[in-house]
């Protein structure tokens, strides 16, 4: 079967991999000159099935009041006359209870731990490599009442039989060295042993490579303008080169997705929001991280890769906008000098943001739509890197009419026809 990709990000690649894979004929279409060169391009590089979470649970419109009033607060709202905006607000606060955490808690961690499975298995498959580490994430508390307040997290870890660590100081320091030197500042941590790090753009593009000799086509520089409707299926893809076609089409546009979607009638609560990092050179190995620290106090991640320290942090709801704000990246500056004060040359610090595709409840789209040939993989939100793999897998295992490792009926768009939209 002749398969078009729409998208060569993460979420794209690793699905004309596994498409490949299976014996298709894959073509993926992009308006970059490469792999990976928007949103995957530089996120905080956590594989991260431990924190597999939606944004939206209880008690979390009472923290956003606070981290909007905060000097480095993790959130930011720039209200903008887009109605598309709003809605997706809405419909976020709706998510915010207890039952509903709950449900979309667990549609969310069985496609995380399946990801990284693939991942494992694919790196050693095929050699991929890319600054990765399998060192855990250290989930790292400044202060006493957020370690008292774990109880809930672990519970959860137990439920679904995600290994844990709970660190007092001397933990957090054994299990990266560095922070020795600001020790005062730690009151514990909460550690997932199994979690991973690595570049998410190296990887992309290490896989397109794979993928290609798999015979994949890459077509880049694709300006995508509309999907052509044809007696109720997509008859094609008009583009900046012309009209392309296929036997099948997946939409993998990330945060663009729905735009695309709602002129052929399809509506799927996609929206951006933005997230910001900064990349810095190593300076002193002793005082860099070996791994991911996760500054809760402000949200930021702190990872390692290579001879590289990535720091990724803020949720910020603007629309649309790449505008680099000078204030998200003092944040992400203090959190890494706060913690790791020798660690990183901030002096030649590369400033990147990026659009996540968040769905309102937190699982991503995968699946089939009204269209009989159009298909989904979208609205990962920060998990993209994380998910990416098995999402991949189960897009090519659906297009091939094989049944899929896990259960992915719970993330079809269909679930927001029911009360959890």
């Amino acid at each position: 079967m002749k398969v078009l990709i729409l998208g060569s990000g993460v979420i794209g690649v690793t699905s004309a991999y596994y498409l490949a894979r299976a014996g298709h004929e894959v073509t993926v279409i992009d308006r970059q000159p490469g792999p990976a060169l928007e949103t995957s391009f530089a996120n905080a590089g956590e594989v991260s099935p431990g924190y597999a979470s939606p944004w939206a649970g209880p008690g979390v419109p009472v923290k956003a009041i606070k981290w909007l009033l905060m000097k480095h607060g993790p959130l930011v709202i720039r209200p903008t006359t887009d109605p598309v905006m709003w809605l997706f607000l809405a419909k976020m606060l709706r998510n915010c209870t207890a039952a509903r955490y709950a449900v979309n808690k667990s549609r969310m961690i069985p496609l995380a731990e399946y990801s990284r499975d693939c991942l494992r298995a694919l790196r050693a498959e095929i050699g991929i490599r890319y600054d990765e580490r399998s060192q855990g994430t250290l989930q790292l508390f400044r202060k006493q009442q957020q370690l008292d307040h774990t109880a809930d997290d672990i519970a959860v870890l137990k439920q679904y039989g995600v290994p844990f660590e709970l660190l007092d100081r001397e933990g957090c320091i054994a299990a990266e060295p560095a922070l020795a030197s600001v020790q005062d500042k730690i009151a514990g941590g909460l550690r997932l042993p199994q979690d991973e790090t690595g570049d998410c753009q190296m990887f992309t593009a290490a896989l397109a490579d794979k993928a290609a000799k798999l015979g994949v086509q890459f077509k880049f520089n694709v300006g995508i303008d509309s999907l052509i409707v044809d007696a109720g299926r997509i008859g094609g893809v008009a583009s900046s080169e012309g009209l392309l076609q296929a036997d099948a089409y997946v939409v993998a546009l990330g945060s663009w997705s729905q735009q695309l979607l709602r002129a052929v009638g399809i509506s799927i609560p996609v929206y951006a929001v933005k997230g910001y990092s900064i990349t810095v050179p190593v300076r002193e190995e002793a005082g860099a991280p070996v791994s991911t620290v996760m500054d809760e106090s402000y949200k930021v991640a702190i990872t390692r890769l290579g001879t590289r320290i990535r720091v990724g942090g803020t949720a910020e709801v603007s629309g649309y906008s790449n505008t680099l704000h000078p204030a998200r990246r003092a944040t992400l500056d203090h959190s890494l000098t706060d913690l790791f004060p020798h660690g990183g040359d901030l002096s030649d610090a590369t400033f990147w943001c990026g659009l996540r595709p968040m769905t309102p409840d937190g699982p991503p789209i995968i699946g089939a739509t009204r269209y009989a040939n159009l298909h989904l993989n979208t609205g990962h939100g920060t998990l993209g890197w994380t998910m990416a793999c098995g999402s991949g897998r189960v897009l090519a295992d659906m297009l091939s009419g094989r049944k899929a490792d896990i259960d992915t009926g719970e993330l079809a768009m269909s679930r927001y026809e029911h009360r959890f939209g």
